[in-house]
């Protein structure tokens, strides 16, 4: 597979780092090492106004990031669930990209760091994600957002979220206007052609995204029979 030449510098800067694949080390280890990506994604562009505050969870208060471009009290908004295979990444991470997400979409993003697996297994980090969404439903006026104009989003794993919340919130009658769902894991299918062909050598890799379900799911109690 050709890749464009920055993607390549960067794995190979990679590989060079020699850091511990994520079954490698203990999970605050990997965790620590992901300090510093918030650098890597680079300086947040201006806008208009970023809040930070806890909502009330399921089993514990959840940090949430309100990502404002105007001044508009009526305002479209997505509820944005980040990636890291349900275990690794925290809200700064996003900082450059939901800024410039809110900037281009006119849209308030509204960024949940859910709690994370292995210590919070699934179906805590998904219950995390609903609650925020209904949270954001129930609380669009003090918020200043359209009710009617709300989507949820999400990259990787949070893209898995981002799914699986849209169809529980299709399911208690609960209108999105959209989903945004940007390279998401929804199969647990390590059988298709991308896992077979692409397993190694290209970042995140095969073995890694079976680590991460394994520390998502835990068993097999949850596998569709």
């Amino acid at each position: 597979m050709t890749l464009a030449p920055e993607i390549a510098q960067q794995l190979a800067d990679q590989k060079a780092a020699g850091l511990p694949q994520v079954w490698e080390a203990p999970v605050s280890v990997i965790r620590e090492l992901t300090q510093g990506r918030v650098a890597f994604a680079g300086q947040p562009e201006p806008i208009h106004s970023v809040v930070n505050r806890f909502i009330p969870g399921p089993t514990a208060d959840l940090p949430i990031r309100v990502y404002r471009p105007n001044n508009d009290q009526n305002a479209p908004a997505m509820v944005y669930f980040h990636g890291g295979g349900w275990v690794l990444n925290f809200l700064d991470i996003y900082d450059a990209a939901l800024h410039r997400l809110a900037n281009q979409s006119g849209s308030v993003i509204i960024s949940v760091n859910y709690q994370k697996a292995p210590e919070h297994p699934f179906p805590t980090p998904f219950d995390d994600c609903y609650a925020t969404l209904r949270w954001v439903k129930s609380h669009a006026a003090e918020i200043g957002i359209d009710p009617n104009r709300i989507g949820v989003g999400g990259d990787s794993a949070g893209g898995n979220l981002a799914a699986a919340v849209a169809v529980k919130a299709r399911d208690e009658k609960i209108e999105l206007s959209y989903q945004l769902l940007v390279y998401p894991c929804i199969d647990r299918d390590f059988t298709t052609k991308s896992y077979l062909e692409y397993a190694t050598e290209y970042g995140l890799t095969t073995r890694a995204m079976e680590w991460f379900w394994d520390q998502y799911l835990q068993g097999d109690q949850h596998n569709e029979n």
